[in-house]
């Protein structure tokens, strides 16, 4: 697992995330996905799939593994954990995380350990 630091960024209405779909967001250099889980969790990890290095990841499938909250790349269906990046079907690889809180109905997201 990765941590990236893009400081804290108010990045969208909690209200404009549909649970289990993704958006694509631009922090600075940073292309980050985030998902909204019917339980009203926000994750946010990098959008570009590690294995096909194109920007997909907001276009993933949410769903899980046991309790494990999860998105398959939609290009060859690697899964990750949304909590810690790491793809489930190969631990050597995972995807950037960032933290994520929700001030004031706003989706802030930050860097650091969450």
């Amino acid at each position: 697992m990765s941590i990236a630091a893009v400081g804290s960024t108010a990045v969208c209405a909690f209200d404009v995330l549909l649970p289990e779909r993704g958006v694509a967001a631009l922090l600075g250099d940073a292309q980050i996905a985030l998902f909204r889980t019917h339980a009203g969790e926000v994750f946010a990890i990098g959008n570009q799939d590690p294995y096909s290095g194109a920007n997909v990841m907001s276009r993933g499938i949410v769903g899980s593994r046991g309790d494990v909250p999860t998105v398959a790349s939609p290009m060859f269906k690697q899964v990750f954990d949304l909590r810690t990046g790491v793809c489930l079907d190969d631990p050597s690889v995972s995807l950037p995380v960032y933290p994520v809180t929700v001030l004031d109905g706003q989706v802030v997201v930050g860097s650091g350990e969450h």
